[in-house]
């Protein structure tokens, strides 16, 4: 299997020390905006070229597979070259700007017979994997609300970015929402099925900023701060809360309220707690058989992957379809749950996901 990869720098923390571990996989070519980050990836893993253009890299491979972790706005016009050049594709999320965006990357997969998949690969991570499985079991019994509260200082300060991070930047699909946001949506409807209602919004707290090198001024126009709330369609009610701008980093906490029972996890520890009703909490954590592969970087992202592109290979390999992951009608759900938050935020009202949509 032929590997292409758009984007170098989750590619060197993440793709490319899995696909080490992924049999089969072998990765020709690596493009980045900047040949030197291309060409340090590169040089890492021993992937033979490097480019600074991705549409030359399409172009110049046959390639079986294109992993595509690059900046928003440039995952549909992506995806679609590379399923144009015959690619299955695994692109980051969120999965496009819009889900006017995300349904032409379906329809086009769709139609060239290719598989596809966005990498939220916390479908992958075992504790997270065990909870779904407790739920459609009914461990929980009616599963009644959701919390899920993700705290963090790394944009607290001013002059905590760069000028022109993308991630703070609007019209390049940066800001809270669709970086974490888009993730817990797809917990969500992994969970619990699909979603009827949202409220919500994505504010800029911190529009003025500097530049944490220069000093120069500039402006962040996506959002930092997000929250939203659920009503799924099967009747939980789930409530997110997302800030970089916090004075500590509160980490990541995740609460399942059930008739029956409680589940508690925590990103920091990764412990995953159980209460049967009128019981105490005791831990049923499990671990990840990856987690201590060489050349992993740490992490549940890092680890994860490694779930999500094994998959992604032997699928291709076999000539099935996905067994297990999000793919891209996946990513078209999420979207229009988050463009549903846009929406509510700017309209003040309950919306209605793909209410709208192109």
């Amino acid at each position: 299997m032929k590997v292409g990869i758009i984007g170098a720098s989750f590619a060197r923390d993440a793709y490319l020390p899995a696909l080490a571990h992924v049999p089969g996989a072998e990765v020709v070519a690596i493009a980045s905006g900047r040949l030197s980050s291309a060409k340090a990836a590169a040089e890492a893993y021993g992937v033979p070229h490097a480019y600074d253009d991705w549409q030359a890299m399409l172009a110049a491979h046959p390639l079986d597979l294109v992993c595509i972790a690059t900046p928003t706005v440039l995952h549909a016009p992506q995806t679609l070259a590379a399923l144009a050049r015959g690619a299955h594709v695994l692109c980051e999320k969120p999965t496009a700007m819009n889900a006017g965006e995300a349904k032409a990357m379906l329809d086009a997969a769709e139609a060239a017979g290719r598989l596809h998949m966005i990498d939220h690969e916390m479908r992958f991570n075992p504790n997270r994997a065990r909870i779904a499985e407790m739920i459609a079991q009914g461990d929980l019994g009616e599963v009644r609300h959701v919390n899920i509260s993700n705290i963090g200082s790394s944009w607290a300060n001013p002059a905590s970015r760069p000028k022109g991070d993308w991630w703070s930047l609007a019209d390049q699909g940066g800001g809270r929402l669709g970086a974490n946001g888009s993730h817990q949506v797809d917990m969500l409807r992994w969970w619990l099925g699909e979603v009827a209602w949202v409220t919500g919004a994505a504010p800029v707290v911190i529009p003025d900023r500097k530049d944490k090198v220069t000093g120069e001024a500039w402006t962040a126009t996506a959002d930092d701060v997000a929250w939203f709330t659920l009503e799924m369609a099967k009747g939980a009610i789930a409530q997110v809360f997302m800030s970089g701008v916090a004075a500590h980093n509160m980490g990541n906490q995740t609460q399942v309220f059930g008739s029956k029972g409680t589940i508690t996890l925590s990103n920091d520890d990764e412990k995953l707690w159980f209460a049967p009703a009128g019981q105490s909490f005791a831990e049923i954590t499990v671990e990840d058989p990856n987690a201590g592969l060489p050349g992993l970087n740490k992490g549940i992202w890092n680890v994860s992957v490694l779930g999500a592109l094994r998959e992604m290979a032997a699928a291709i390999a076999a000539g099935r379809a996905l067994q297990r992951g999000a793919t891209f009608a996946d990513g078209l759900a999420n979207q229009q749950v988050l463009d549903a938050v846009r929406a509510s935020g700017t309209e003040r009202r309950w919306v209605q996901p793909g209410q709208g949509d192109a």
